[in-house]
């Protein structure tokens, strides 16, 4: 069975993906690659290819799939299906680069709560039962993450490079996801991923915000399946 490497977003670690590890260990080998020792997309790639399998499953949420778009330019013959969820394909816009400054020097300064908790997880979220459950997790990771990682994924994605072009390659099976009230990586983006990877499948979750593996885990636990056999 295809080994499944799963990359997590900005100041998540493997616990992003419990629910989805719980449900599909049983069949495969699974990978959680942290995205936490350099300050470039592409030196994290070059992590991630020195110790995954020879050829894997892949799927990115967020910071992951920007991740995920990298590895797939860098060898994507080691791909076998791909799964980009409430991501990005743009290089980072310049006024979003420049409010990034402000957040890493509070960070720098010991705000990193506060700037978790005032900026960055309620815009992520749906409103729903399990919110302040997932707000608490998030909390958790970024915390045990720490100021450094912060600093660093910070810089990767200011310099992450625009990976369209890449992205019109793609030919193994693709799964497009996102919440349906994802306002960080809004319904457009994925529309344009769609549209870039011929074949491509698009699935949108209902009740969900930007972290649906969070959210609704058993929705985005069906979608997987479906991927993975496909």
């Amino acid at each position: 069975m295809t080994p499944l490497v799963l990359l997590p977003g900005m100041m998540c670690d493997g616990r992003l993906y419990g629910q989805q590890v719980a449900a599909l260990s049983g069949d495969r080998p699974i990978h959680l690659a942290p995205l936490t020792a350099h300050d470039t997309v592409g030196a994290l790639v070059a992590d991630i290819l020195a110790s995954a399998p020879p050829r894997f499953a892949l799927a990115g949420l967020s910071m992951g799939g920007i991740v995920a778009m990298e590895v797939l330019r860098q060898a994507p013959d080691r791909i076998d299906r791909l799964a980009l969820l409430d991501t990005n394909p743009r290089a980072e816009l310049e006024e979003v680069k420049q409010r990034r400054e402000p957040q890493i020097e509070k960070v720098r300064s010991g705000g990193l709560k506060d700037i978790m908790r005032d900026e960055l997880k309620p815009n992520y979220l749906a409103n729903g039962p399990l919110r302040q459950d997932v707000l608490d997790l998030c909390m958790e990771m970024a915390l045990d993450l720490g100021p450094e990682v912060f600093e660093r994924q910070s810089r990767a994605l200011q310099t992450r490079p625009d990976q369209q072009e890449t992205l019109k390659s793609v030919s193994c099976p693709t799964l497009i996801l996102m919440g349906a009230e994802d306002r960080l990586c809004p319904r457009d983006r994925h529309e344009l991923m769609h549209d870039l990877i011929k074949g491509s499948t698009f699935n949108v979750i209902d009740g969900a915000g930007h972290l649906p593996t969070l959210e609704q885990p058993d929705a985005v636990n069906a979608a997987f399946k479906t991927w993975l056999d496909m």
